[in-house]
């Protein structure tokens, strides 16, 4: 049975000290074109804990589109790519995408796991594992929902009286 093409999205996180910059090489020299690979690189403010974390609107978006009926997997993906790099690879069907993660993983992306359960299983796609599922997502690039190439994380604690206030004794 042929699979019906459909678009798909790979999503990977790796530590800040793997060189994100020659495993776009290597995905480009597999044929993958240079606007359909998107690195991604996070940094978190100096003393923040990442267990306070506010991250800004555009990852945001990218991450509630691309997990939007999946919140374990969603919270996975915020709270594992807090301070890493990702890499987002955008295929036009399954086999490319299986390709892309094939390469992401040989190079050291961190496995980012959902717990089974009898309802997962029967959403899984024909012809994929449940080890190739994690990562793969059946959706397409969309335009306005994407990750930049830097992420800021800003502390989301309430610092009290050291905050900046105007002379009516509010934030703005």
């Amino acid at each position: 049975m042929k699979n019906f093409i459909m678009a798909y999205t790979v999503v990977s996180v790796f530590p800040v000290t793997v060189d994100t910059e020659e495993i776009k090489k290597e995905l480009k020299e597999k044929g993958f074109d240079e606007a359909n690979i998107i690195i991604s690189k996070s940094r978190v403010e100096s003393g923040m804990s990442t267990d306070h974390d506010q991250e800004d609107e555009q990852t945001k978006g990218f991450f509630e589109y691309i997990f939007a009926h999946d919140a374990e997997m969603l919270d996975a993906y915020r709270k594992h790519s807090i301070g890493k790099s990702n890499i987002i690879v955008y295929t036009d069907d399954l086999e490319q995408a299986k390709a892309a993660k094939d390469i992401l993983n040989k190079n050291g992306a961190l496995e980012i796991y959902r717990k089974r359960s009898e309802k997962e299983d029967k959403s899984i796609p024909e012809g994929m594992t449940e080890h190739e599922y994690n990562g793969i997502i059946a959706k397409a690039r969309h335009n306005i929902y994407f990750l930049g190439s830097e992420r800021v994380y800003h502390s989301n604690e309430v610092k009290g009286m050291d905050d900046e206030m105007d002379s009516l004794g509010s934030k703005d």
